[in-house]
């Protein structure tokens, strides 16, 4: 796979799976920008990324629930790199509770940031994308949105919204050769994942054919391959990167 002169936007990239997909793509080929809410270090991820694969690298702020933040991100990728090929909405983030116990803010934190933060990213760049005719966007679901899970009622919403955003969003854009696919992650340690409690982590393990856990590596793998030239007749899919969790 190639992606020299393709650019690519990796929301929340500054670690875990974004910094996987971000370094994935820059070391073949692509210019990535790491767009995060956390300015210093996302600077600092694109920093160490064009200083290990030798292409631009550019680190941006962004609130992704914010759509003015969006687009002044977008504006500056476009201004400073000249293009978007590639979008990876990836900022996710999680407020885990029973219903009983959950307040709004954390149904409205989750929705903002998980569902409507990647709307307002695709609505940004499809424009762009449509002129180019081409371009990929892969959103990162998440097992949680297929199955849903005990005390995430918030967070399991937000990423089957996605998946549906995935699937409508794709027929809309298929004509000027945007291709937009979803890839759900199983459990991957991640800082989502640092605070789960040893019994849940357990118990979890057991449900996962493979045995063990999966790495942003192998995320990214995934990703990678829709946002190639590889994967240009796939489109409104979903591919579950789980170990076999949601085999059917």
């Amino acid at each position: 796979m190639d992606f020299e002169g393709k650019v690519a936007i990796i929301t929340g990239g500054r670690r875990g799976i974004g910094r996987a997909i971000a370094e994935n793509l820059a070391r073949l080929g692509a210019s990535v920008v790491i767009a995060d809410r956390d300015l210093v270090e996302a600077q600092c991820t694109a920093g160490e990324i064009a200083g290990i694969h030798r292409h631009p690298a550019i680190g941006l702020m962004l609130d992704v629930a914010d759509s003015a933040s969006v687009a002044q991100m977008v504006e500056a990728v476009l201004a400073q790199l000249g293009r978007v090929d590639i979008l990876v909405n990836n900022a996710g983030v999680t407020r885990d509770t029973l219903i009983m116990r959950m307040e709004e803010s954390d149904w409205d934190a989750v929705l903002d940031v998980n569902l409507k933060g990647a709307w307002n990213c695709c609505r940004a760049v499809v424009r762009t994308m449509m002129k180019q005719r081409y371009g990929r966007i892969v959103n990162i679901s998440s097992v949680s949105g297929l199955a849903g899970q005990a005390g995430q009622t918030n967070y399991s919403a937000s990423k089957a919204g996605l998946i549906g955003l995935t699937k409508a969003l794709a027929r809309e854009v298929a004509s000027r050769g945007i291709t937009v696919n979803a890839v759900a992650p199983g459990f991957i340690p991640t800082a989502l994942t640092n605070d789960l409690p040893q019994e849940l982590k357990d118990s979890m393990m057991k449900l996962i054919p493979l045995g063990r856990w999966g790495k942003p590596e192998e995320v990214a793998a995934a990703v990678t391959f829709f946002a190639s030239d590889e994967a240009a007749y796939i489109t409104g899919q979903v591919l579950s990167v789980d170990g076999g969790m949601m085999m059917m």
